[in-house]
């Protein structure tokens, strides 16, 4: 490389040092490790002052105690407990600041009230119950559960349309979009400035002075790294109403780990989609990140929708001083489609309350499985009932297949990930890598019968941490569409061996253990 190119290379790298130690996320990044190096002073200083060291102690045995009572996940308590016991000050100062924390347990109890709230709007039809109940007991209990802990009734008269790419989504979201006449409600984790968002923008400026009501709500983590500080002022200036959920900031809280990682689109209460894409030019492949990303969503045209207008409104409420009425976007004339559609159980999940909403429809899907479970996600990172769900289907003879990422986004998730891959190999539960590139879809298919697509990782942050949603999918057609799009995945993956598990790196394996005795937390 002669002298000039090299001064070039030199000062790039120089300019891209600067522009990350000037950057919103390293100094986000660094506000809170300051404010952990702050604890770890306090709690130092705590042990070593012998007259309130029997006061650390008493509070160690007292946390222990109520950790091991608790009724969160095994391996939670068990890092807790671990982290307690080895650094006994800091440990004990962080895990009660993660559970006494005001702003955290306000976010429940308004989540809590508007849920109350909510419970009157959508009333199940009991002769769909009871038709479900005839066809298949478990899935009509399911439906049950869900409507109990969300709100969100089982519906018929729905059209699914299943899109196998963000290239597809997108065509038909623009189309929708332009079809609006009356409301438009968009709530993305991501949303990134781009020819996909701006192209989606300027629908929604136009429709919003057309008297369109336009809602859009994002994730306060996009104001890190994808979109300008106080980004919704600019929406509203067009006319658009919009906010940002737990907008993110340099305070080391328990409420940034509660991240709005929903995707869902509402219009007219007629339309809605859901699934992994978010509003970002990679999900389009517009522009190439991790190789070909791969991400599928689904279109509802029918009764469901209501349950995702639900949804919506329901966290655009979060923040909102008085509760509005729902009733307008609710009552909504949606003309019969046909009647042999089957049955869709639109469904949210939430961080603050007792249930595992998105978890246990996964368990449902794993436990009633009888041929095949075909399963798709970015991540894995399972609790033990998880795991142990996998594993017992595929002892029963169950055809259990895992497509994974053959590129990661994130590499210590990756690392993470195949610490799993030889107990579940072991088991039966075979695992492929997706060659192309970045499999971001989170899908389940069994029998033929049997789907769920939306929103949530097969890991901690998803099914314990973060606001998701999915669909729920019971002999509708489009299951057939779902299942041809998994088998072309499994034509372009590499099936994962147990001797290749076996001769990892050494260093691989191990920082891969070490990784997952936190992951809980990651």
């Amino acid at each position: 490389m002669d002298k000039t190119k090299l001064d070039k290379t030199k000062n790039k790298g120089k300019k891209g040092i600067a522009t990350f130690l000037f950057s919103r996320i390293f100094i986000f990044g660094l506000m809170i490790i300051i404010q952990i190096l702050f604890f770890w002073a306090v709690a130092y200083n705590v042990v070593l002052d012998k007259s309130v060291s029997y006061v650390v102690t008493l509070l160690q045995v007292l946390s222990v105690v109520y950790i091991v009572s608790d009724k969160s996940d095994p391996t939670m308590k068990l890092i807790w407990v671990i982290f307690i016991v080895v650094v006994p000050g800091f440990g004990v100062l962080m895990y009660l600041y993660t559970k006494l924390q005001p702003g955290s347990i306000k976010l429940r109890k308004k989540i809590e009230h508007i849920d109350l709230k909510s419970q009157r709007y959508l009333q199940p039809e009991q002769q769909i119950y009871n038709d479900l109940q005839i066809q298949d007991k478990q899935v009509s209990m399911l439906a049950k559960y869900v409507y109990d802990y969300t709100g969100c009734p089982v519906y018929k008269n729905t059209d699914v349309s299943y899109f196998s790419c963000g290239e597809e989504k997108y065509t038909a979201l623009i189309e929708e979009l332009e079809n609006a006449t009356d409301f438009i409600f968009m709530e993305y984790f991501i949303i990134q400035q781009g020819k996909v968002w701006d192209s989606v923008l300027n629908i929604l400026e136009r429709k919003a002075k057309e008297g369109v009501e336009v809602r859009v709500m994002y994730d306060g983590l996009c104001s890190l790294t994808k979109l300008p500080v106080g980004y919704y002022k600019k929406l509203r200036q067009m006319g658009i109403k919009s906010k940002t959920f737990a907008p993110a900031r340099p305070f080391f809280t328990t409420e940034q780990n509660n991240r709005d990682h929903r995707k869902i689109l509402v219009i007219d209460g007629k339309v809605a989609f859901t699934g992994g894409i978010n509003l970002a030019d990679e999900y389009m492949n517009l522009v190439e990140k991790f190789g070909y990303w791969k991400d599928t969503a689904v279109m509802l045209k029918g009764d469901a929708v209501k349950s995702y207008t639900l949804l919506f409104l329901q966290m655009w409420n979060v923040t909102e001083r008085t509760i509005g009425n729902f009733d307008r976007y609710l009552d909504i004339k949606i003309p019969k489609i046909y009647d042999d559609n089957g049955y869709i159980i639109g469904y949210g999940d939430e961080p603050v309350g007792k249930e595992r909403v998105g978890e246990s429809v996964y368990l449902h899907m794993i436990n009633t499985a009888n041929r095949y479970l075909h399963i798709v996600t970015p991540y894995l990172i399972l609790d033990n009932v998880m795991m142990s769900a996998l594993k017992f289907a595929a002892k029963r003879g169950v055809d259990v297949k895992i497509v994974m990422p053959g590129i990661p986004d994130k590499p210590y998730a990756y690392c993470i990930a195949r610490t799993y891959y030889s107990e579940l190999i072991e088991a039966g539960v075979e695992i492929y890598e997706y060659t192309p590139g970045f499999t971001h879809a989170k899908m389940f298919i069994s029998d033929d019968e049997k789907a769920t697509v939306g929103t949530i990782n097969l890991d901690y942050r998803s099914l314990y941490l973060h606001f998701e949603n999915g669909c729920f999918i019971y002999k509708n057609n489009v299951i057939y569409d779902i299942e041809a799009d998994y088998e072309n995945m499994l034509a372009v993956s590499k099936k994962v061996s147990l001797i290749e598990c076996r001769n990892r790196p050494l260093w691989y394996k191990v920082c891969g253990k070490l990784l997952r005795l936190i992951s809980p937390l990651m």
